[in-house]
């Protein structure tokens, strides 16, 4: 009796070790990536080395700092616009409020109109302005009530898909295991964060407070002209929106917020756009832990309105800067869940009117030489530090690293060297040595993922970019 006691005690001691075990290992990604999923991998092994006490890259809990992106990045953007603009479009169109002139309905069909193509330069400052004045004398919960509304509506561009439940699965379930093994998790957005705070109820599951965003202005309903700091907010006053918009969260400002907000270098960072690139590039920047940043691409053209031919120099560019590239097309194993599929409605209308559109005249053939009608991007890159005014690299190294750069996304390229100067608020006389840098047959997206790289490479705060029309002719006298 007392052997199989003791037997019995050995065994439930056994278990007690394995179930104890299994408890402690972290948390991995498998249910919506694809079996062979390069960035699951990946993440995987980072969440094994940054949660086991015993590696040199354990992180302690207090320090797991992850920032998400949201649009583009945790849910749908490509179709047509991200959630902001289009529940903007929607209340501007059909709300009947009094707040809605006609520049703001201006803005929010200029939305409409471009759906299912790119979307218009300056749009992202146009509809931030205006949607701030169209939501002036709202308070929270009325811009919360509409926000649940506009959740509730159906997908544009997918079937079997409410606009509340377009977040891709994968990247869900990476959120959720991060917060499973630790992790305290912001989303840092260039959306307005009282509307994000309502679009991630329910899905997310962090508080309010973690939840940066684009800043619109607030004024106590009795408030008047009076400042804030002379103001005394009385019992009977609510915050409303006071008309004002002070600034997209984009780019570096998304690094001011994490300083500024959070208070701590974060250790994981995701984005997929030139506007998080630079709080990629903080969180991966001299961490004194082990730190990684990953891109989301949208190349999947089948379960998404992505574009894989258009993305692989953004890859490689992302991948030259040590960030990870996750692929909707080869890491998702599937994106909105099953039942969801692409109604390409918008793309149906405009092959519909190319059809009845009148067939152009073939162009005539050219036997001697050959055009090309289209855009000239030229980019004027400083190569002084923006915060010593002292030159980042010698001339020829600067060169040679702007060199690299180009042939690796573009093939090809050409370089002038000039010479500016300029008289700073100091009086003192600045001198910089500049790149004239000349691209032709390519894209728009594509100089923006080369001056996005080189703006990190050389520490500016912008390089100039001009496009230019322009009718190019390989002569031939032969």
């Amino acid at each position: 009796m007392k052997r199989i006691s003791s037997l019995l005690l050995v065994l439930f001691l056994l278990c007690t070790a394995a179930s104890a075990l299994a408890d402690s290992q972290p948390a991995l990604l498998s249910e919506y990536w694809t079996e062979d999923s390069a960035a699951a991998e990946s993440l995987n092994a980072y969440l094994l080395a940054v949660t086991d006490e015993a590696s040199p890259d354990y992180i302690p809990v207090a320090d797991r700092i992850a920032v998400f992106d949201l649009d583009g990045t945790l849910m749908c953007e490509t179709y047509p616009f991200c959630f902001e603009y289009m529940v903007f479009a929607d209340y501007a169109l059909n709300s009947g409020s009094d707040t809605i002139t006609d520049e703001v309905k201006a803005v929010a069909q200029e939305i409409l109109d471009a759906a299912g193509g790119e979307k218009p330069s300056g749009m992202s400052t146009r509809q931030a302005t205006a949607g701030a004045i169209a939501y002036q004398g709202m308070t929270m919960e009325e811009l919360a009530e509409m926000v649940r509304a506009f959740k509730d509506s159906e997908a544009m561009g997918f079937s079997g898909l409410k606009r509340g439940d377009a977040y891709y699965k994968p990247m869900l379930e990476l959120f959720d295991k991060l917060l499973e093994n630790g992790f305290t998790v912001y989303i840092v957005t260039a959306t307005e964060r009282n509307i994000v705070r309502e679009v991630i109820r329910g899905t997310l599951n962090i508080p309010p407070a973690q939840v940066i965003g684009t800043e619109y202005g607030y004024i106590a309903t009795s408030q008047g002209d009076e400042a804030d700091t002379d103001y005394t907010f009385q019992p009977a006053d609510q915050i409303v929106f006071d008309g004002n918009y002070y600034g997209e969260n984009a780019k570096t400002s998304k690094v001011d917020a994490i300083v500024r907000e959070i208070g701590q270098q974060p250790v994981l960072a995701f984005g997929n756009s030139s506007g998080d690139l630079a709080m990629e590039i903080y969180t991966i920047s001299n961490n004194p832990y082990r730190s990684a940043a990953y891109m989301v691409v949208a190349d999947d053209g089948e379960r998404e309105y992505g574009d894989f031919d258009g993305t692989a120099d953004k890859k490689a560019s992302y991948e030259g800067m040590g960030i990870g590239v996750i692929s909707m097309r080869d890491d998702f194993a599937t994106i909105y869940g099953e039942g969801v599929e692409r109604t390409e409605i918008i793309q149906a209308v405009k092959e519909a009117e190319k059809e009845e559109a009148p067939a152009a005249e073939p162009a005539p053939a050219q036997e001697e030489a050959s055009a090309n009608d289209g855009v000239q991007y030229v980019l004027y890159l400083g190569t002084n530090d923006k915060d010593t005014d002292k030159p980042v690299f010698t001339q020829a190294e600067a060169m040679e690293k702007a060199r690299a750069v180009l042939i690796r996304l573009f093939g090809g390229y050409t370089i002038q060297e000039a010479h500016g100067g300029w008289i700073g608020d100091d009086g003192t006389e600045y001198q910089e040595y500049t790149l004239v840098i000349y691209l032709s047959d390519t894209t728009e997206d594509k100089v923006h993922a080369a001056a996005d790289e080189l703006i990190s490479l050389f520490n500016q705060s912008s390089v100039m970019i001009q496009a230019n029309p322009t009718k190019t002719e390989f002569y031939s006298a032969d």
